[in-house]
């Protein structure tokens, strides 16, 4: 089962997985769902390659447009919906309470459940940095396509920009809890910066 936003009963689910027991860690680099694995990269990937060669493969713009578009809509479900819960745990959607009001849920595996079933830190790596990569490439799309004057690539290219990013928002939520913990999370990261600074500017001798 699954529990929403509880930061003391869920499974820290790291970025990459880290884990420092090295007794276990054969048995995490395993990869316990391969055909997730596959088509968490399969749809993404398969977009971004078409994007690249399909004015070398055929002069049809629609065809190219509908076929990423295809891509793109596979890959959103396909993350939100399967890969997110079996590869780490995580997952997210909308709901409209009784009263008609929509809320965005954001749920991570309870700490129970990794005594049955630990996370694998393969399909973490995988997981992530699909997630990631393939957005920054879509960006990448995205200003070469505004600069280079190819206004009638840009509606693809959003879409990839829009669809890819609101999976990796919604599982960076997941993963770190509600809005007001992200800005915490950025004041604490700050506020340690600073205090490293001025630590070892006091430690440096004086000339």
């Amino acid at each position: 089962m699954l529990r929403q936003d509880s930061s003391d009963d869920i499974e820290d689910v790291s970025l990459f997985d880290a884990d420092d027991d090295v007794s276990r860690r054969s048995k995490k680099s395993k990869i316990r769902h391969p055909v997730a694995s596959f088509f968490h990269l399969f749809f993404r990937v398969s977009a971004i390659v078409v994007y690249l060669l399909c004015e070398l493969l055929t002069s049809s713009f629609i065809a190219c447009m509908v076929t990423i578009i295809l891509l793109l809509s596979c890959d959103f479900w396909a993350v939100k919906n399967v890969t997110g819960r079996l590869m780490v745990g995580l997952r997210w959607w909308n709901q409209v309470d009784d009263d008609g009001k929509s809320h965005w849920v954001f749920e991570a595996r309870k700490v129970s459940a990794q005594r049955s079933k630990s996370s694998s830190e393969a399909e973490s790596r995988i997981f992530w940095l699909g997630l990631i990569t393939c957005p920054m490439i879509w960006v990448i799309f995205a200003f070469s396509a505004l600069f280079s004057f190819k206004v009638k690539w840009l509606a693809v290219v959003v879409m990839g920009v829009v669809l890819q990013g609101a999976n990796l928002y919604g599982y960076i939520r997941c993963k770190v809890g509600s809005r007001k913990n992200l800005t915490s999370m950025a004041t604490s990261y700050l506020g340690k910066q600073f205090l490293r600074q001025t630590v070892a500017k006091e430690d440096q001798p004086a000339s």
